[in-house]
C-alpha cells in the first residue's frame, strides 16, 4: 500500500534536498543575522520545535530524540538560537535580552510555517523560561507546551541551591568553589575540576564523565561563554546575570493550551516546584523522572521520552 501523500509531502522541496536544514534570516536592532534549523521527518499534526539551554549552548545534546521520535512518527526541528554554536554569533551584547529571543522564536516559527494547529513547543532549562516567555506572548500560535527541567523562578532555583543542592556537597570542595566565584576565576581549570565530580555528576547529567554521550559533549563543548556569562552568570550554582530577578510563577495560569512540565528527582531545579507549576495551569501535566537529573533525557532517557511522546499524542 504507497504511503498517504498528505501525511509524508508537506514540506517545499529546497527543504527536503538539504536534508531539511535551512537557514532562518532573522531581524535585530542590531541588522540581520541567520539561525540554523533542521527538520526531522515529517507529521502535519505534531511539529516539535526544540529550545535548547544556556543560554548559548547549543541543539546538540537534543539528538537523543533520534532515537525516539522517528519511530512515534513526530515532526521534530533541531535549532540553535542566535549567538549558538550552528548560528551565526554577532559581537553585540545588547542582542542578549530575553524579550529579543522571544521575538527571534516568533520569527523562526512563521519561517517553518508551525501554527497553533500542529505546533508544539519543548524548552528545556534556559530554553524552558524562553519558552513560558513565548507562551505568554504567543499562546495564540501553540498548540501544546513543554517545559523540561526548568522552575519557573530564578530566585525559586537559587533558594533550592542554597537550601538542598550545596548543602548535600563536599564542604570543602563547596568552599573552594565559592572563593573561585568570588574572585571572579571560574576560568581556572580548578573550577570544572571540582563542579564536574561534586556537582554535575549528580545533577546535571548522572554519569562518568568519561561515559558523557557525544552529542552531550559537543554541546558543552561549544557552548558561547559571551551570551551565557550576561544572561545566566558565571556560577553554576545559581543565576546572577540578566536573569536573575525572572519569576513568572504567579502568571502560569494565564497559559491555556496543554502543558507538560518535566521534574527529575536528582536535578538541579526542585521536581517538586515543577510539579506545583503543572497545577498552577490551566491544563498542566506534570512527568517525573525518578532517576534523572538536569539532563533526564539521558539519564532517565525511556520515562523522558515515552512521557513526552504520550504528551503530544494526547494533545
Amino acid at each position: 500500500m504507497p504511503p498517504d501523500a498528505t501525511y509524508f509531502d508537506n514540506s517545499n522541496r529546497s527543504d527536503r534536498l538539504s536534508g531539511g536544514v535551512r537557514l532562518i534570516p532573522i531581524e535585530t536592532p542590531r541588522g540581520r543575522f541567520n539561525v540554523w534549523t533542521k527538520r526531522v521527518g515529517n507529521n502535519p499534526r505534531i511539529k516539535l520545535l526544540f529550545l535548547h539551554g544556556g543560554p548559548g549552548c547549543t541543539h546538540e545534546y537534543f539528538e537523543a530524540a533520534d532515537s525516539w521520535l522517528p519511530a512515534a512518527g513526530i515532526e521534530y526541528y533541531y535549532y540553535d538560537q542566535l549567538g549558538s554554536h550552528y548560528s551565526d554569533q554577532p559581537e553585540h551584547d545588547d542582542l542578549w535580552e530575553l524579550p529579543r529571543f522571544v521575538d527571534e522564536v516568533e520569527q523562526v516559527r512563521v519561517a517553518l510555517g508551525l501554527d497553533a494547529g500542529n505546533f508544539f513547543l519543548l524548552g528545556h532549562s534556559w530554553g524552558g523560561i524562553l519558552a513560558i516567555e513565548y507562551a505568554l506572548t504567543y499562546q495564540r500560535h501553540i498548540k501544546g507546551l513543554i517545559v523540561s527541567n526548568m522552575m519557573a523562578s530564578i530566585p525559586a532555583y537559587n533558594a533550592y541551591a542554597e537550601r538542598v543542592l550545596m548543602p548535600s556537597m563536599d564542604q570543602t570542595a563547596l568552599a573552594e568553589i565559592k572563593r573561585l566565584e568570588a574572585a571572579g576565576d571560574t576560568q581556572n581549570p580548578r573550577y570544572m575540576e571540582l563542579l564536574i565530580p561534586n556537582h554535575y555528576v549528580h545533577h546535571v547529567l548522572r554519569m562518568k564523565p568519561e561515559e558523557w554521550p557525544d552529542p552531550v559533549q559537543r554541546a558543552f563543548k561549544f557552548l558561547n561563554p559571551k551570551v551565557y556569562v550576561p544572561m545566566q552568570g558565571p556560577s553554576e550554582l545559581g543565576a546572577s546575570g540578566k536573569l536573575a530577578q525572572w519569576d513568572r510563577m504567579a502568571r502560569l495560569g494565564e497559559i491555556a493550551v496543554p502543558t507538560l512540565t518535566i521534574g527529575a528527582h536528582h536535578d538541579t531545579m526542585d521536581p517538586a516546584y515543577l510539579q506545583a507549576m503543572a497545577r498552577a495551569m490551566k491544563r498542566g501535566r506534570y512527568l517525573d523522572c525518578p532517576n534523572g537529573s538536569h539532563m533526564a533525557m539521558y539519564d532517565d532517557q525511556a520515562r523522558y521520552f515515552e512521557g513526552l511522546i504520550a504528551f503530544l499524542k494526547d494533545a
